[in-house]
């Protein structure tokens, strides 16, 4: 059943003004939010970087079909282990890499860790994920019914899961406040909410990690590591996952490292299991061992600057505590991988999903159905036909092309594709991938941003967050759920969606 016509409703100018400066407050009163750019707040306006403001919103829930939500809620364990066995099969992501990494320093760089370790021997196998597979629905016309296609699945710093849950506690607020807010609020039926544990969920990932390592008898009192971008901008979401580690009757340690600091403020102990010692610069007698660290940053080139970052990934691949993720699970989430998955076969080839979901026919099926086309830029024969498909003036523009980075911000759509191939020598084309752009259905809304409202058609963009722990060498799976959801929300003239990057907003869901 659609929303009405009258959703959003239309405000008078005083219910728009009592919202606007409720959600201001409310959101920095329950941590709603980010630093600001600096194309809002100077660094000399805010030098000691202590301002913060709400966080991009928007001001309802984005009207979104349940069954949509339930598939992809339904399948993210199923993703879960198939990522699992990705970052397991080596031999798999090898060539995948042999592909691309002459064009690719980056990813060249991530296998040359992971060879270095490898030489010199793994000593922890326990793998962890804090996944989050992103989605949009499509629906080429009216007549169709609505189905998800992924857009991508994040295997490293997958944000914006503390953010999600408050977003949804906001709108609960706004949208179904007694206190009579809006002259015509919506009732409960109406505004079908889902419940949102994301932060809750995450960082029960986390704890799993934690309370399996400090099984093994630790040679010192342990920890979690979150190794961030220093600044960070999008640092509260960050702490909410910190808070809740720390909440419960088993608080966890967790400390915030800058991965510019890794070499100065950790060590590897000279002992067989390689123990990552972490030397807290604000207690210099103290030492904790490192149970789990969960990256934030080391994601893209830009926090590489030079070899000693490099160094320092090494250092922590290289010991003993559980990485979220390792190198192997962030090769996992290159945009190629997600290609090579979602190329479409002949009828007679069984699909690749085969290769790592020997037995379960339903998983992969029920995945298969999420995928929407994607094609190499390489030398292949499906690679070829996609080369012409790019520089076609016409037939670009069902198009997005995509490098293997996360990050938002990346992307190159439509008529946009030309003549950027053309720009680049014909050899590096192939360290991108082409995927056909998903029709999502109109739906409105009105987003908040740097105080002011925008207000026109929107386009929305589920996540679902899974948690995943497994070893990698017995391949037991030992800890695997689905951990809640993110809307984001973008004007629908936009063709990014990062909120982080500035172009989308904060969202839930609204059931129909």
């Amino acid at each position: 059943m659609p929303p009405p016509q009258s959703y959003p409703p239309e405000l008078t100018a005083a219910e728009s003004e009592q919202l606007l400066s409720t959600i201001k407050d409310w959101s920095i009163a329950h941590g709603l939010a980010v630093r600001p750019p600096l194309s809002l707040v100077s660094a000399e306006t805010d030098p000691h970087g202590v301002l913060a403001t709400t966080a991009p919103v928007t001001l309802f829930p984005s009207p979104f079909p349940r069954v949509c939500f339930e598939q992809a809620k339904s399948i993210q364990r199923a993703y879960n282990h198939l990522y699992a066995l990705i970052a397991q099969d080596e031999e798999f992501l090898r060539d995948i890499v042999q592909e691309i990494l002459e064009v690719d320093e980056f990813i060249a760089e991530l296998w040359q860790v992971h060879l270095k370790v490898k030489e010199e021997g793994y000593v922890q196998s326990l793998s962890l994920g804090l996944f989050r597979s992103d989605y949009m629905v499509h629906q080429a016309t009216n007549d169709e019914p609505p189905v998800i296609k992924q857009v991508e699945f994040n295997t490293i710093a997958s944000s914006f899961g503390g953010l999600s849950s408050q977003t949804s506690n906001l709108h609960r607020h706004l949208c179904l406040a007694d206190y009579g807010l809006l002259e015509n609020p919506l009732s409960t039926k109406e505004l079908d909410l889902p419940e949102n544990e994301s932060t809750k969920s995450l960082a029960s990932g986390i704890r799993a990690a934690y309370n399996t390592y400090t099984q093994l008898e630790p040679i010192h009192n342990c920890c979690v590591i979150f190794l961030v971008q220093d600044p960070e901008r999008n640092i509260f979401d960050q702490r909410y996952l910190e808070f809740e580690l720390q909440r419960n009757e088993s608080p966890i340690p967790v400390f915030r490292l800058p991965f510019a600091k890794v070499l100065s403020q950790t060590t590897i102990a000279n002992t067989p299991r390689r123990q990552l010692l972490y030397h807290p610069p604000s207690n210099a007698s103290k030492i904790f061992e490192v149970a789990v660290v969960y990256l934030r940053a080391g994601y893209g080139p830009q926090d590489y600057p030079d070899s000693t970052a490099w160094q320092a990934r090494l250092q922590i691949e290289r010991s003993n505590a559980i990485k979220c993720p390792t190198i192997l699970t962030q090769l996992a989430g290159a945009k190629k991988v997600q290609q090579v998955l979602a190329t479409p076969t002949s009828s007679s080839e069984p699909s690749i999903l085969t290769r790592f979901l020997k037995n379960s026919t339903d998983e992969v099926d029920n995945l298969s159905k999420t995928f929407t086309n994607i094609y190499p830029l390489d030398d292949s024969p499906a690679g070829l036909e996609a080369r012409k498909l790019a520089v076609d003036p016409e037939r670009c523009k069902g198009y997005v092309l995509k490098p293997q980075r996360e990050g938002g911000g990346n992307n190159i759509y439509r008529t946009a594709i030309p003549p950027f191939l053309n720009s680049l020598p014909e050899t590096h084309w192939k360290s991108y991938i082409l995927m056909e752009i998903i029709m999502p259905p109109p739906v409105r809304n009105l987003i908040l941003r740097n105080g002011v409202i925008e207000n026109g058609g929107v386009i929305c963009e589920l996540g679902i967050y899974g948690t995943c722990l497994w070893d990698q060498t017995s391949r037991e799976v030992l800890h695997n759920e689905e951990a809640g959801y993110l809307l984001r929300t973008k004007g629908d003239k936009s063709e990014e969606g990062g909120v982080a990057a500035g172009f989308g907003s904060m969202d839930s869901c609204r059931l129909i």
